[in-house]
């Protein structure tokens, strides 16, 4: 876990296990996967370039990726930039192919994001989208990153490292490709398997690309949130755009690439969560303006969500 606040400054510490084998217990420098928490950085180098006027929020992904979006329910001419980040495409999860029903079998597999997109494109509209148009799809990301590909010249990976990683000093933060391992420290991730938990640490987490792949640190993942709601990383037109939001699936709002939370009456607070195949997850919430934050790296699946989520509002109310 990793706290900061004006009067605290920057907190890293932990609870439990970082490696059940070992029993190394965790210190708060551990590397983990940040799983969907990468959609926000994914979204900020969108909003980057949209500053920059190479980007519309409000263009099709077909004038982007022309043809590629085009069968008998789905139409790339009729989906926006805006609608992949807002999760109000349309389109379905890649996940949600039979081909993913035994993620095992994929564990050591390198995916490339079109072919994600080219699985998500052969199933049927989904099904529970919210009056606003809200389904969470990994797929929406995935496309996003192609799009930040064929504007750049440069994949999603390289152009988060030019654009946040290196600015920012961010030394714990990486792009892993095809790479399984973590590095050291790193924080295991368990999965329950037959009543007990199993390492899936190891993990070729490719298919995730733009959608989930990044690695980081809290303390990293920190760095970057509080720089991006002190306005450090866009331009104020360009994170009034992330802000707007939309109710998602679960009735809370939604922005670009951003959750917001207010569960505190007068206490708004902006994160992402994630969840990775391989046993890791992520809980966070920073502050509006910037100033209070706390980054949470789980390496099981197995949780209390409800208690770790009160834990991460009390802090971000009482912290100081």
């Amino acid at each position: 876990m990793t706290v900061k606040s004006p009067r605290c400054g920057v907190w890293n510490g932990g609870v439990g296990l970082a490696d059940i084998r070992t029993g190394r217990k965790v210190v708060g420098t551990e590397h983990s996967r940040i799983a969907s928490n990468t959609k926000t950085w994914v979204a900020t180098v969108v909003l980057q370039l949209v500053g920059e006027g190479k980007i519309k929020l409000d263009d099709s992904v077909d004038h982007y990726l022309p043809g590629l979006i085009r069968t008998e329910h789905y139409d790339g001419r009729k989906i926006t930039v805006r609608q992949l980040l807002q999760h109000t495409s349309g389109l379905p999860d890649y996940l949600e192919a039979p081909f993913w029903e035994d993620l095992e079998a994929h564990r050591w597999d390198h995916f490339e994001p079109l072919e994600t997109v080219k699985q998500a494109l052969a199933l049927p509209p989904p099904e529970g989208r919210t009056p606003d148009g809200f389904y969470y799809s990994n797929t929406n990301y995935n496309l996003a990153g192609m799009i930040v590909h064929k504007v750049t010249g440069r994949p999603i990976g390289t152009e988060i490292k030019k654009r946040l990683i290196k600015p920012l000093g961010l030394r714990g933060t990486f792009w892993p490709g095809d790479r399984t391992s973590l590095p050291k420290p790193a924080l295991r991730g368990y999965v329950v398997q037959r009543g007990k938990l199993v390492d899936k640490t190891a993990w070729n987490v490719s298919a995730a690309d733009a959608s989930g792949a990044l690695v980081s640190t809290g303390a990293d993942a920190t760095t970057f949130w509080t720089a991006l709601w002190s306005g450090d990383l866009l331009a104020p037109a360009q994170l009034a755009e992330m802000k707007k939001t939309v109710k998602d699936d679960l009735g809370e709002d939604y922005g670009l690439g951003v959750e917001r939370y207010e569960r505190t009456p007068g206490v708004v607070a902006w994160g992402h969560s994630g969840y990775m195949e391989s046993g890791h997850k992520f809980r966070n919430a920073v502050t509006d303006d910037g100033k209070r934050a706390v980054t949470l790296l789980i390496g099981s699946e197995k949780f209390n969500e409800a208690k770790v989520d009160s834990v991460i509002e009390k802090l971000i109310r009482d912290l100081r």
